[in-house]
């Protein structure tokens, strides 16, 4: 049985130096479960995606940060890569954006070294979650306690360890939004 999310839109924030299968596995899943999609980045145009270190694919940006508001969307994913979630994190049209995003209770689901931008935004405290395991003791200074787990669930926010995780997230995503209806 397919979860179907049928109406419900969901914003990725990336922008270069992204995990290309972070953000293109999840968005596929989105719009396969009837969603609707949207790459919200702090640039206009597009993105570089990354595939581990070397240049992957380029993505078109479809609403800046700037733009973007928090009661359009019905869940946020923050994909991973080493610069993407870096670049984030000190931009603060984008910290707004999560950490109002983080208030609405709605699904955020993080992966990899997406849990950095939700550390800056100051949402991590008193969570369990999990990461790419150089996080941490970012996340641990933060006031998360961190797990060694395929996928966790602490209420509305989803996390995920790296790309061969990609199953079990894209499937607690799809559940949470459906159930968030």
């Amino acid at each position: 049985m397919t979860t179907s999310i049928q109406g419900k839109r969901v914003a990725f924030l990336a922008t270069d130096g992204v995990e290309e299968v972070e953000y293109t596995e999840p968005r596929k899943a989105v719009e396969s479960a009837g969603g609707t999609a949207e790459l919200v980045s702090i640039k206009d145009g597009e993105i570089q995606a990354v595939n581990h270190m070397d240049k992957a694919g380029t993505y078109r940006v479809e609403k800046s940060v700037k733009e973007a508001d928090v009661s359009d969307y019905d869940a946020l994913v923050l994909p991973g890569g080493v610069a993407n979630p870096d670049f984030l994190r000190v931009d603060n049209g984008a910290i707004r954006f999560v950490r109002d995003f983080m208030a609405t209770g709605k699904p955020v689901a993080a992966i990899c070294h997406g849990p950095w931008t939700l550390v800056e935004a100051g949402a991590v405290s008193g969570r369990t979650m999990t990461s790419w395991p150089s996080l941490r003791t970012d996340l641990a200074n933060a006031g998360a306690t961190w797990v060694d787990e395929e996928v966790f669930v602490d209420d509305h926010l989803i996390t995920s360890r790296k790309p061969d995780d990609l199953p079990a997230f894209c499937g607690e995503l799809l559940s949470a939004i459906a159930k968030n209806a």
